[in-house]
């Protein structure tokens, strides 16, 4: 599996003056968006703009650091093909496809994607996907069938609230305490457990108010201890704070070493003990991914 983003920005492709700030912003992942940031009108004008500051960033080897992705319009819009037609040049990391109502619909984008590698000269299957998988109340019953579909473009697995919100009616989405209410904490823990079944990457959902930074972190902190390996944001405030809470400690890695470490003077244990604590496979398993080590 490829590198995890940990922080993925979202950006108008409306906009040239944020998609130029993009390096100053930390984001593991940019993704310029042509879906809700983008008003109906100015939609060509952003198919261009992305364009243009994807062929730059794929120039400039200093940018090349942050993952370059493009968040389409969903496929009932039948405004994804002009989407894909105009940044496919560019040869982005990855598209992100919201309101995705199944592997079906990853197939047909990903069908079109072929093509315009094919096309743009770009390496066959380099091209990755990351569906959002919740925005609507048929996308969200569908997320276990993406566990055993044959996607091999299939980067990831995200989700978000406030589409699905809309849709059901709900005047709330988390309770008096902060916690997500009952359909939202369905749709995430699947999220969760089907990107972890199909050894892809599970990405958090963002957090709403950008302004409120303990919020952020919790969440992201949330989100980390919960087994996501990243999380979405809406504006370069929240970045630095979801990459803080994505990166171990260094307790946390002294722990992990430790326990690598016991395991190998121990070859063949099952379970040991460090520390009056009792260790086995699953703990070798996790101090291993921590500290990246196969």
């Amino acid at each position: 599996m490829r590198t995890t983003p940990r922080s993925w920005l979202f950006v108008p492709g409306d906009s040239e003056k944020k998609l130029l700030k993009t390096p100053e912003t930390g984001a593991h992942a940019v993704i310029v968006d042509l879906e809700d940031a983008v008003a109906p009108s100015a939609k060509p004008a952003a198919r261009r703009m992305a364009r243009e500051w994807l062929e730059a960033h794929k120039r400039q080897i200093t940018m090349r650091k942050q993952a370059r992705w493009v968040r389409i319009n969903a496929v009932e819009t039948g405004l994804w093909r002009e989407d894909l037609a105009a940044v496919m040049a560019g040869a982005p990391e990855g598209i992100m496809l919201p309101k995705a109502e199944g592997p079906e619909q990853i197939r047909q984008v990903a069908a079109e994607i072929y093509e315009l590698e094919q096309r743009h000269a770009i390496p066959n299957g380099q091209t990755r996907l990351l569906p959002l998988v919740s925005e609507t109340p048929r996308a969200a019953l569908t997320i276990a069938a993406y566990m055993d579909a044959s996607m091999p473009r299939l980067a990831g697995l995200t989700w978000g609230a406030e589409d699905l919100s809309a849709e059901l009616g709900a005047t709330r989405k988390r309770d008096s305490a902060g916690q997500w209410t009952d359909a939202f904490r369905f749709v995430r823990a699947q999220t969760l457990l089907v990107a972890h079944a199909r050894g892809v990457w599970p990405i958090d959902t963002l957090y709403a108010d950008f302004r409120d930074e303990d919020g952020t972190r919790r969440a992201a902190e949330a989100a980390r201890a919960d087994g996501f390996a990243g999380m979405l944001a809406i504006h370069p405030a929240q970045v630095p704070l979801i990459n803080a809470a994505f990166m171990p400690t260094e307790e946390e890695l002294a722990e992990a070493r430790a326990i690598v470490d016991a395991f190998a003077a121990s070859p063949g244990v099952g379970t040991l003990q460090i520390d009056g604590r009792m260790l086995d496979q699953p703990h070798l398993k996790l101090a291993k991914a921590m500290l990246g080590i196969e």
